[in-house]
């Protein structure tokens, strides 16, 4: 299965995620109340149920992978993109997320890609495993696994950098009016 270390790496970035919010509910809240009809003060206790949905999905497709855990994970993912894609074609504003601890920086094409690759790999991974087939896997990798697990979290950190980081230079080039260049 050639597509478990970006599910791996999706499910990585979902536990990250969901921490995040679960303790900086407010960030998510601004972000959202921005693009919905609810106030602020009513978001954040919502922001923090999700936030806990969020971690229990990530963390059910880590330690029990399965269809029936892929397939939270991958609709995550697609739903995310859609949301952001949506707001990014509308032209409103979406400040961070709080997805990654990151200063009020906006979202980019950038994590609408990324979260369609990792939506539909985890859509893959849901499609096209049987239950219990993790075991399997990792006896067949070399050394138990490890260096899938060891690549898997190297592709959630560069998916972290990409989502927040890059966007952070984005926004500074923004700021000082560099409009050339591949960021954002």
């Amino acid at each position: 299965m050639e597509l478990i270390g970006p599910y791996l790496a999706a499910c990585l970035l979902l536990v990250a995620a969901g921490t995040a919010k679960a303790f900086r509910p407010a960030d998510t809240a601004r972000a959202l109340a921005a693009t919905v009809p609810i106030r602020l003060s009513m978001l954040v206790p919502l922001v923090r149920v999700g936030a806990g949905a969020e971690l229990l999905v990530g963390a059910a497709g880590l330690a029990l992978p399965s269809p029936w855990t892929a397939w939270p994970v991958a609709l995550s993912y697609l739903g995310f993109a859609a949301y952001v894609g949506v707001v990014l074609v509308r032209g409103g504003p979406l400040a961070s997320c709080g997805c990654f601890a990151t200063p009020d920086v906006p979202v980019t094409r950038v994590h609408v890609a990324l979260d369609l690759v990792l939506g539909a790999s985890a859509a893959v991974v849901a499609a096209a495993v049987p239950t219990q087939w993790l075991p399997a896997l990792l006896s067949g990798q070399p050394w138990a696994g490890v260096p899938l697990g060891a690549t898997s979290l190297l592709g959630a950190w560069l998916a972290f950098l990409a989502m927040g980081r890059l966007a952070e230079l984005g926004a500074a080039r923004r700021r000082l009016g560099i409009t050339r260049g591949p960021v954002g």
